[in-house]
C-alpha cells in the first residue's frame, strides 16, 4: 500500500490551517478562497477521503501514528526490484 510522505502531509495541513485562518479574516476574496479549496482538495486526494473536515482528521491521525519499522515491511520488498525493471533480463 502506498502511503504518502509524511513531510507533505504536515506542510499541507500546516498550510491549510494558515489558509482557513485567512478565509475568516477575508470572506470575500475569492483568490483565498480558491487557494484553501485546492490545499483541501489535495487533502482530500492523498489521505482517500471525500471531505476537507474528513481530510484533515485523516492527516492529523496520520501525522500522530509512529512510522513502521522496515522489519514490518513485507518479506522480499526492499530488495524487489534490485535487479533492474520488468522485462529487461
Amino acid at each position: 500500500m502506498l502511503l504518502p510522505d509524511r513531510n507533505t502531509i504536515d506542510r499541507l495541513l500546516r498550510s491549510y490551517r494558515a489558509q482557513e485562518r485567512k478565509v475568516l479574516s477575508r470572506p470575500c476574496d475569492p483568490a483565498v478562497r480558491r487557494r484553501l479549496e485546492d490545499t483541501s482538495y489535495t487533502l482530500c486526494v492523498l489521505m482517500g477521503v471525500r471531505s476537507a473536515h474528513e481530510a484533515v482528521h485523516a492527516a492529523e491521525h496520520y501525522l500522530a501514528t509512529p512510522r513502521p519499522a522496515v522489519a514490518a515491511m513485507a518479506p522480499g520488498a526492499a530488495g524487489r526490484h534490485a535487479r533492474g525493471p520488468v522485462g529487461a533480463d
